[in-house]
């Protein structure tokens, strides 16, 4: 990632709503969003399980005052006729956004884990630094959720029935399935106080990408 700032989104969407969620996700809802003044991209993961339609999405911000921002606040204001028929349908919707204070490895992982967690790490370099040191990591990232700019009330806010927040984001970006396994465990032993009491973790493959940059071209 290259911003500063961050918005994390997870949701769950019914098989009978998946075709049409996919393409409002390719074909507007991201493009809408990392044209807006303060966005640089975004990445839609979905959940390797069979049992649940399960999406993860990372938009990555040029800062975290981008979240409470004009631009951004006029989107979620004026929701397109297409956003205010899914936007009802996402459940088990989860989103939070703000600083991100600890960056370590290079490049992107195909496979992620993208973790909620309720307490924020005292050495945050210090941990991503260790985790990212497991065989087939080839990133992490710590974020701490900016509770005031992420609750701000709007009209696409509005739309949907319930949504919970979090302190702070955990991501691990690897090659695979078994090093994410792997690089989770680690941490588990490292910030037993953070992680342990997290639950198992969900492991993610990505599906889509769009930059900023492609996206005002296209």
């Amino acid at each position: 990632m290259r911003g500063a700032g961050f918005l994390a989104i997870w949701s769950d969407i019914n098989p009978d709503d998946l075709t049409d969620y996919r393409h409002w996700l390719t074909r507007e809802h991201t493009s809408e969003r990392v044209t807006t003044k303060g966005f640089l991209g975004c990445r839609v993961f979905r959940a390797m399980r069979a049992d649940i339609n399960r999406f993860f999405i990372l938009y990555e911000l040029e800062a975290p005052e981008v979240l409470d921002g004009p631009a951004y606040l006029a989107r979620l204001n004026s929701p397109t006729p297409w956003s205010q028929h899914i936007m009802p349908r996402l459940g088990n919707f989860i989103r939070g956004g703000g600083s991100m204070i600890a960056r370590a490895g290079r490049g992107e992982g195909a496979t992620v884990l993208a973790l909620r967690i309720e307490q924020l790490p005292g050495n945050p370099e210090g941990l991503a630094n260790a985790i990212v040191g497991c065989d087939g990591v080839a990133a992490v990232q710590i974020g701490a959720t900016d509770q005031a700019r992420t609750s701000v009330p709007t009209v696409e806010k509005g739309m949907r029935t319930a949504e919970g927040c979090f302190a702070g984001l955990l991501l691990i970006e690897a090659l695979d399935a078994a090093a994410v396994q792997h690089a989770w465990r680690r941490a588990a032993e490292l910030a037993p106080d953070i992680i342990g009491g997290a639950g198992d973790p969900e492991v993610y493959q990505g599906m889509f990408a769009l930059d900023a940059r492609i996206a005002d071209v296209g």
